[in-house]
């Protein structure tokens, strides 16, 4: 699980995806719809491939990058990772560190001038959600229905206030859904 900081805006924000029946992984983990909870290795390695050869076969498609995936792997190859761990040892990319608990997120948090993009699973964007830790959360409801696996909420302990604040739709049928959280 990876939060990115970066200077930019004063929101800090998480991004989901979910099924329109709530699920956020099959019932037999699969991910085809969203990034799980033991996402960063996954990602490290796949944008680590891009940057070293964006014309060759990537991890897990086999197929080479797309112009959108080389610019989004530069910047995230400048942009500070944080990995909200408490088992991982060690990370590759040179712009990562661990740490091990909800406390130092929030140190950095309240450093001036910081803003964070969630990247990972539900227990990690709800950990910081009751933590009152997200001002934003943005969910990509795709247009699919599971019918079982995990669901989106399932690790939310209290009420969370949400206001709609922006809706798109894709040509794709996702619809993205962007909340303001209120405290």
């Amino acid at each position: 699980m990876s939060v990115q900081w970066r200077k930019s805006g004063a929101k800090n924000h998480a991004a989901l995806s979910v099924t329109l029946d709530g699920i956020i992984e099959g019932p037999n983990g699969e991910l085809d719809c969203v990034l799980g909870r033991v996402m960063y290795p996954g990602y490290e390695q796949y944008w680590l491939a891009v940057l070293a050869n964006p014309e060759g076969p990537l991890p897990f498609s086999g197929q080479p990058a797309t112009k959108s995936e080389i610019t989004y792997a530069r910047w995230a190859d400048q942009t500070p990772h944080i990995i909200l761990s408490t088992t991982l040892d060690k990370v590759t990319w040179q712009t990562s560190r661990i740490v091990r608990d909800v406390d130092q997120i929030r140190q950095l948090k309240n450093q001036a001038g910081k803003n964070t993009y969630v990247v990972g699973g539900a227990t990690l964007v709800f950990s910081l959600m009751n933590s009152w830790l997200l001002e934003e959360l943005r969910l990509n409801v795709h247009p699919l229905i599971l019918g079982g696996g995990k669901p989106l909420f399932k690790d939310v302990k209290q009420r969370q206030p949400l206001q709609l604040t922006q809706v798109k739709q894709f040509g794709s049928g996702i619809v993205s859904l962007t909340y303001g959280v209120q405290s």
